[in-house]
């Protein structure tokens, strides 16, 4: 079992930037993956950025230049650092982690509104 934690969400006025963290516990050794995933209002949940054990890194075209996804393996933490916020990326965050059996794991999710 992996449990995962987020913090830092919240409101803020467009063009602004917001750094979400996500710790890790449990059985970490098996992640493979960890990514972000968020859900805006009446819309299907949507992968925005992930991060492979091997440093690899994806990022849906919509926040390309402007979110970094960054994982901390000593510290079980993977990070997401939103800049030049647009008020459509107002959605629920979640943190996901993926292991290497195929199960995965999800955070409660953490709220992130931009607007002025």
């Amino acid at each position: 079992q992996v449990q995962l934690v987020e913090s830092g969400g919240g409101l803020v006025q467009p063009g602004g930037s917001l750094r979400l963290s996500c710790t890790a516990s449990g059985t970490i050794f098996s992640v493979d993956a960890m990514a972000w995933y968020r859900q805006a209002p009446g819309k299907q949940r949507e992968l925005v950025a992930a991060v492979t054990s091997g440093a690899g890194t994806f990022y849906v075209d919509s926040v390309k230049g402007r979110f970094t996804i960054s994982r901390d393996k000593a510290k079980d933490t993977v990070d997401l650092q939103m800049n030049s916020l647009k008020p459509e990326d107002t959605a629920v965050y979640y943190c996901n982690a993926h292991n290497n059996y195929g199960v995965d794991y999800w955070g409660k999710g953490t709220l992130v509104t931009v607007s002025s």
